[in-house]
This record gives structure tokens, sequence and C-alpha cells, in this order.
């Protein structure tokens, strides 16, 4: 098992950098003597600390990566607390957290009809290297962050990262987060439920949401801003690059593409206009919020969100969004009702465009690794004792064709060490990959990963016991854990390693954290072995 990077020729000891990015949400840090100021445009003055939602990286490139920040002295107010004017905003990303080896400098304006992001696209770096960048708007300097790019094609280092999924405020501290943050990953992939839509009050009392359930631009807005408050989360961010990707709380709980989870007229829903409306909303806070480039901004109720990013020989990651596209589940989205239209071929999960783009991204791959971050439960999921075969049909199961589409092509081609990684569900799990769940004798095709919740759901439980049913139903399930966390994943030409990291609580904070379970895949060997 290797052990995650806590240093490298070019990094600043974690403690150093940790006390530079935790004074993030204190104010600004001062600039390093070396750096020679940017021509532009005369920024103006800005109000108050511009940067309280501190800074963020993502969608990292072997030669570029994106930057981002938004200005918003006022977070939980409308506009921010900004003028209604754009503000130019200088970058600069550095060798050294001093900024005394400044290597790409550039200004980018932030508008209000954009909340006053910044999504500056930063070419030219070296590949898998680690850097370090800020802003600066007017006299206001923002927190100092940490990226790294990914590696050069053709080369095989080992590759450490971490994936997360479903954060709700209200029910808990973003501890694991932190912890995340103190391990220093490559990269975080961020596999959906980054917020929650409901109103204050609705989900829990450990703290509570700013406002009425999302419905408005202003309302996601102001919700996104509420959640990068939080002083873990701005850690992480400015801690490692994110590749992120939604569910279904970015927008409405359950929804299906135009579909929304009811027609509560009092939140948008009740017609198809209206619904799209309140989506348009949703896609546009999401795209201002993210560390996503430019090219991705939505056009009205459309935002490419599924996208290819390869880690040199060593892995290719096929990022899937499973919302925008799918059509509407069966038999009502009932839990473990199952069917004939689970298995309806005109039913889809990824749509037409994405399936073929996912088929061509596997075929492509000349990465050791085949791996799939996406949102929504993969394998199939049994509760149901005896011959009915059950189902989670807000998960691939409401979708059995779209699955054995993906499965059938990686049997069929050969797609070796197939690797999904999933989130939604607030517990850990562990499955084999068969495209036959039901014969367990089949061929093995891969593996999915699947981690619990940062908060949803509370502390959870120390059990490790879903039931004698899931047990005798699902015999390609190999582990599971209701407790709170991530997995830390440590990719190389010769193994896969997953550490399911977890926390005891939530409800308060200061959890530490351990290590509850470890898998690995031998490369070339379908299947997991615990460790």
């Amino acid at each position: 098992m290797t052990p995650p990077r806590t240093s490298s020729p070019n990094s600043l000891k974690r403690r150093g950098f940790l006390g530079i990015a935790g004074a993030a949400g204190a104010g600004a840090v001062l600039l390093g003597t070396g750096a020679a100021p940017v021509a532009s445009a005369a920024p103006g003055r800005v109000p108050g600390d511009p940067f309280q939602l501190g800074v963020a990286s993502g969608d990292p490139l072997p030669d570029g990566v994106v930057l981002w920040t938004r200005l918003a002295p006022k977070p939980l107010d409308d506009d921010g607390g900004m003028p209604d004017r754009p503000v130019a905003v200088r970058w600069e990303i550095a060798l050294d957290e001093r900024f005394r080896k400044v290597v790409r400098r550039g200004v980018e304006h932030a508008v209000p009809a954009e909340a006053h992001t910044v999504h500056a696209d930063v070419r030219g770096l070296r590949p898998h290297h680690e850097y370090y960048y800020r802003f600066r708007a007017g006299d206001a300097v923002s927190p100092v962050g940490r990226t790294r790019t990914a590696p050069a094609p053709g080369t095989s280092p080992t590759v450490d990262f971490a994936f997360a999924s479903c954060a709700n405020w209200e029910q808990g501290h973003f501890t694991a987060y932190r912890h995340m943050a103190e391990e220093r990953p490559d990269v975080v992939f961020h596999l959906g439920d980054y917020l929650y839509e409901y109103a204050a009050g609705v989900n829990g009392k450990v703290r509570t949401h700013h406002g009425d359930e999302m419905n408005t631009l202003a309302e996601y807005r102001a919700r996104h801003a509420q959640y990068k408050t939080d002083p873990d989360l701005r850690l992480l961010h400015a801690t490692a690059p994110f590749v992120v990707t939604w569910d279904d709380h970015e927008t409405d709980n359950n929804y299906a593409d135009l579909s929304p989870e009811n027609n509560d007229a009092g939140q948008g829903n009740d017609t198809t206009a209206r619904f799209a409306a309140r989506r348009r909303a949703a896609y546009q806070a999401y795209w201002e919020h993210m560390p996503l480039r430019r090219l991705r901004k939505p056009v009205d109720t459309a935002l490419p969100l599924y996208r290819r990013l390869e880690y040199g020989a060593t892995a290719t990651f096929s990022v899937l969004d499973t919302r925008q596209y799918r059509t509407n589940q069966p038999y009502g989205d009932r839990w473990q009702v199952s069917g004939p239209d689970q298995w309806d071929p005109k039913a889809t999960i990824l749509g037409d465009e994405q399936h073929a783009w996912l088929e061509r991204s596997l075929a492509r791959s000349r990465s050791t690794w085949n791996v799939v971050p996406q949102q929504i439960y993969f394998a199939n999921w049994d509760a149901v004792a005896g011959p009915d075969d059950g189902g989670y049909n807000d998960g691939w199961d409401g979708y059995r064709a779209s699955r054995d589409r993906v499965l059938g092509y990686v049997e069929e081609r050969r797609i070796d060490n197939f690797v999904v990684l999933t989130g939604d569900v607030h517990n850990n799990w562990t499955n084999d990959l068969r495209r036959d769940f039901e014969r367990p004798e089949t061929r093995l095709l891969g593996s999915e990963f699947v981690t619990t919740s940062i908060t949803s759901g509370g502390d959870g439980s120390a059990t490790h016991d879903p039931g004698q049913v899931y047990w005798d139903e699902n015999p390609h399930t190999k582990y599971y854990s209701s407790r709170r966390g991530y997995v830390r994943c440590s990719v190389s030409k010769q193994q896969y390693t997953a550490d399911y990291r977890v926390v005891d609580y939530v409800t308060r904070p200061g959890a530490p954290v351990r290590t509850d379970k470890s898998f690995v895949i031998e490369t070339g060997v379908p299947g997991v072995q615990a460790v």
C-alpha cells in the first residue's frame, strides 16, 4: 500500500502551507517581495474584504489549471456586497508560497452578471508540478492556494487523490474536508451534492441554512456562498485542485432532466417552463462557484459537465453527468420496486451522446487504469429477498439497459482495470462489477468504490452490517460502513489502493480520522482484495 504524498521536491512543509491557507478566513495574506506588479487597467476600490469565500483551482491539465475566486465582502447579500460594475482582478501563480518565483500572471474581469467570480484558465505550466496562486482586487489580496498539474502524457507517476460526496450544512460539520486537506492529495473529485437546496431548518439542527428552498438565481448564489464560508471547505479548496460533477441537490432532489421531484408551484416546479427557469438558475450559480473553465459556462438550461482528464499513462478519468440527460425514473422512483420498465431500451441515464462519448473515452485510453467518477449507485442494489430484483430506481438499477450497455462495452472491448467511483447514498460500499449481477460465476469486469457522505445522515453508526438480505442478494458487495468520511486512493501502474477514511461524528467538530478498511486491485486482476 502506497502512503499518501506528504511532500515533494517543490512542496512547502505541510504545517507551513496549512498555516498560510488557514489564515484565509481571517483576511488577506501579504504579497511576497519577489513579484513585480502586474500591468493592467486600474482595478478600482473594492469594499471590505472581498475574498471571504477563499480561492480554488480545478480541472488540471499537464500544462494548466483553472484558478477561481469570487469577490464577496458580504457573501449572503444578493449582490455579495459588491458594486454593480466590473472589477479587474489580478492573479499570479508561482513555484513557491512566498511568490519569489512567479511563473505566470494575468488579469480577469469579475462582472456582476457572473456574481463577480473569476475563472482564470492558466496555461504554460509544467506537468505534475506543485504551484501556489493568489489574487488581488484593489488593495485586497486573497489567501494563497496550492494546486498541482496533471502528469505528462506517457509518464506513469503514482497519483494520489481523494473523492467525496454529500455535504449537508444542517446535518454536521465538514471535518472530513479538513482531514482531506491535511493529506495533500494531487486532486479531489467531488461527486455531487456539494450543497443542499432545502429551506432553513428542514434537514437538521447542527447548523442552519440561510433562506428558503433555493429557486431563484439569488437564492442559489447565496447558498453556494454560505457553504464556502465554511473554513474546512475553504481549506480543502485552497490545498488541492477539484474536479467536480453534480448530482441532484445542487438543483432539486431526484430531478431527471427537466422533470422535478414534484410539482410544487411554490418552488417553481408546476410547469416544465418554470422548472427549466429554476434549473437555469441552479446551473448558472453552480458554474459561477466552481473552478470550471469558461467554455463550460451554461447556455440556457444546459451545462456541458461530462469530460475526460488524463493523468499520464497511470489513469484516465471519464467524469460523468447522470442527472442532466436522464429520462424520468421508472415506477415513480419508488425504492426496491422492480419490473420491465427498468429494462426499457428507450430509458437512459446518460443520454445517447454521453453514452457514445464514454465509449470513445474508454476506447482511446492508453492509461493503465480506466476510472469513471460519477454520482449514483452503479452496481445492482437488491434489498428484496427472493427472485425479485428489487433495485434503486434513482440509480443505475432504474436504467438497467444503460448499465448493460456500459458493462457490455467493457466486456466486449476488453477494457482493462475498470473502476467506478460513486457517491450519493451516505454510506461506504465496495462492489465487484459483472454484466449479470445475478450470476456470480460470470466474468468479473471491474470494481466500484462508493464513498459515504461528508455530513449527510448525521453521525451514522459503528455497524458494518446492512442486514442479511443485502449479503444474500448482492454477492458482489464486499464491504459496508455507515460512518461519514471520504475515500483516499493511490494509483500506480502496479495497483490501485483505496482507503475508506472515516470520522465517528460530525454533529460536533473536531473528530479524528481513521482508516476503516482498505482494498487493493492488482493491475490486470479484476476484483478487490481486502488489505
